[in-house]
């Protein structure tokens, strides 16, 4: 659960790993290697952001702490990076069906 600007709690977590794994679904199935998608949220243009204390599994960040993203890496190759970058800008692999 998260507050923002001093509002009600809303699950934004909760939606968030599940769109994480629908994206990790999707890219595995057409990378045909595993790919870790770790699920974030940041939030944009608010005052106030109450994190639960118990908010492990997403990440949740305003936006002036995108910054420490920077740090984190992968064990991709080059080629399967760029395999990752072709899969996600294909529109069709996103369609649910």
């Amino acid at each position: 659960m998260a507050k923002v600007n001093n509002g009600r709690p809303h699950p934004y977590a909760a939606a968030s790993k599940a769109e994480a794994a629908y994206v990790r679904g999707v890219l595995e199935r057409y990378c045909d290697f595993a790919v870790v998608v770790e699920p974030a949220l940041v939030f944009v243009g608010i005052e106030a952001l109450q994190r639960a204390a118990t908010q492990y599994d997403v990440r949740i960040y305003q936006e002036r702490e995108v910054a420490s993203l920077g740090p984190v890496s992968g064990a991709f190759t080059p080629e399967q990076v760029e395999r990752v970058y072709t899969v996600a800008r294909h529109r069709r692999v996103w369609l649910r069906t």
